[in-house]
């Protein structure tokens, strides 16, 4: 009896000290530099207008013209736009050279990584390589890219790096190039992690669940597939039957409808504990869903994971 007393006040203990710990809060940070990715809507768009109105001096890039123009509109004159498509190397030397010539010996405190698409979501067997391309592309290769040319910038400043992954990053539960990408950032996130343990510098990831931006639009999602579906080979849509896509976008909109986060804030509010706390965490499961459902099944056998996520999937006409 004793012994179990001494265990539950000790658990108890380390709870509260791992409370305390992750209060903590970095200090001086009013006028520090960072630098997000991904600002014409969503997560990055509203992190680069929350961190600017808490005094940080903002590089926000955005792909479009017209994101850019509507980000400066409702910010301070201390927040910069830069355009870039994380896609091109060129750009993105061309981008850090510019903000190494902002920050100077200052260094960069803070990178988030959130430039990310979805690219098209439907069976293996629909999609040819180029569309398994273009998310591998963006959300990782165009991370990593961004990365190793601000890093020099983030071990003068001994800052913080951020990078947007997603549930998906550990738990593949449909087709296309998203998934794959994103357990690829998971891994570059992890060794990062480790190398710059030295330097002094902190690499965090978080992990959204299912949230509702402009990648996870469901109409636009569908009108994807169904253009897909159009130009696949009639042996393949025998297969599936004429009415796969319908059937299949029913059963993702109710699955919307259970697991979608309609508020964005709670992602951006793990990017700034991730940039000002003083112990960060490693990893940001975020979302009601990603905290009950999608991370726990991530840990569970396979014969589990493949038990409940098959039994949201249409049954074939060839089964």
């Amino acid at each position: 009896m004793l012994f179990c007393i001494l265990l539950f006040l000790g658990v108890i203990s380390l709870w509260w000290h791992w409370r305390a710990r992750d209060r903590m809060k970095a200090t001086n940070l009013t006028g520090k530099y960072i630098f997000i990715t991904g600002c014409d809507t969503g997560f990055g768009n509203m992190a680069a207008k929350i961190f600017d109105k808490k005094g940080f001096r903002v590089f926000a890039s955005c792909l479009t013209e017209t994101g850019a123009k509507e980000l400066k509109a409702v910010t301070s004159k201390q927040l910069q736009t830069v355009l870039l498509d994380v896609r091109d190397s060129d750009r993105v030397k061309k981008v850090a050279a510019w903000v190494k010539a902002e920050v100077q010996s200052e260094g960069l405190w803070g990178l988030i990584n959130n430039a990310g698409i979805l690219g098209p979501s439907a069976p293996t067997d629909w999609l040819d390589i180029e569309q398994f391309r273009e998310p591998i592309e963006v959300n990782l290769i165009g991370l990593i890219s961004v990365t190793i040319n601000m890093l020099p910038l983030i071990k003068k400043a001994k800052g913080r790096i951020v990078n947007v992954s997603s549930v998906g990053g550990r738990l593949a539960f449909s087709g296309g190039g998203y998934f794959p990408s994103k357990f690829g950032v998971e891994g570059f996130n992890d060794s990062l992690r480790r190398d710059m343990k030295a330097f002094g510098v902190k690499v965090c990831c978080i992990q959204p669940g299912l949230f509702k931006t402009a990648l996870s639009n469901p109409a636009q999602i569908r009108k994807e597939k169904e253009v897909i579906w159009n130009k696949l080979p009639p042996d393949i849509k025998k297969e599936y039957g004429d009415k796969f896509c319908q059937k299949d976008a029913a059963k993702k909109e109710k699955l919307s409808k259970i697991c979608l986060n309609e508020d964005i804030s709670p992602v951006v509010q793990c990017m700034e504990h991730a940039l000002t706390s003083l112990h960060p965490r490693a990893h940001y499961v975020v979302g009601q869903d990603a905290k009950w459902f999608w991370n726990p099944l991530s840990r569970m056998p396979a014969f589990i994971q493949d038990f409940l996520l098959l039994r949201n999937r249409v049954e074939l006409a060839a089964s």
